[in-house]
């Protein structure tokens, strides 16, 4: 089913995926394959409605019929609200075999993401003309162990308060995009320990869970 009046629009984005070369296990790359144009064929060709109406006649023959058309699709997730709070969540098991296996490889995330590739061209709360929809990293979950046993810890930044932010979860308002990180001091936390540590320390993670606030 089509989710916007404009059929030709349905697959455009805010800003241009096409010119995306995105780095191996990195988040850009996790969002372009999740957000990637899919063809339906052969047994996952889409029931068309339309297609069978021509074929079967009128709605009330089509039941007693049992007839129906299926057809070659397209489809793509794309986001089309742009929420305050984005939060990424990795795929950190892979079936082997029967098992299922922990995946520990790192991967990539940045301080300042931009969402814009991965919206519908018509985002309902993206203002016109705008082809960024930037989001800046304030926390990380990061798991340790395996599939069946481990330890959860955080990394979170202390900042200050975001006005802009509360804004737009409070009003919907949206001002114009900064490009900058918010400032402020990440902690690590385990349990009841909790540390200052870099940023590199923070981005060099292995990631479960990425939490970003927009940036206004």
């Amino acid at each position: 089913k089509v989710s916007t009046d404009d059929a030709e629009m349905a697959f455009c984005t805010l800003a241009n995926r096409e010119e995306l070369n995105p780095e191996e296990d990195s988040i850009h790359h996790c969002l372009y394959q999740f957000t990637r144009n899919e063809t339906l064929t052969e047994t996952n060709k889409l029931l068309c409605d339309v297609c069978t109406q021509r074929h079967c006649g009128p709605k009330n023959n089509i039941k007693s019929e049992k007839k129906y058309v299926y057809t070659n699709a397209k489809k793509q997730m794309l986001v089309s609200l742009a929420p305050p709070i984005l939060t990424l969540h990795l795929k950190r098991f892979q079936h082997a075999g029967f098992n299922l296996q922990k995946v520990n490889r790192h991967i990539k995330f940045p301080e300042v993401i931009d969402l814009a590739p991965f919206c519908t061209a018509k985002c309902k709360n993206v203002a016109e003309g705008n082809t960024k929809v930037l989001y800046s990293l304030y926390g990380v979950v990061e798991h340790s162990g395996t599939m069946r046993s481990g330890h959860y810890t955080a990394y979170v930044k202390r900042r200050a308060m975001n006005n802009n932010l509360s804004d737009l979860v409070l009003r919907g308002q949206s001002q114009a995009l900064e490009t900058e990180p918010v400032k402020g001091q990440w902690f690590h936390i385990s349990d009841t320990h909790v540390q200052p540590v870099s940023v590199s320390k923070v981005l060099g993670s292995q990631a479960y869970l990425l939490f970003y606030e927009r940036l206004l």
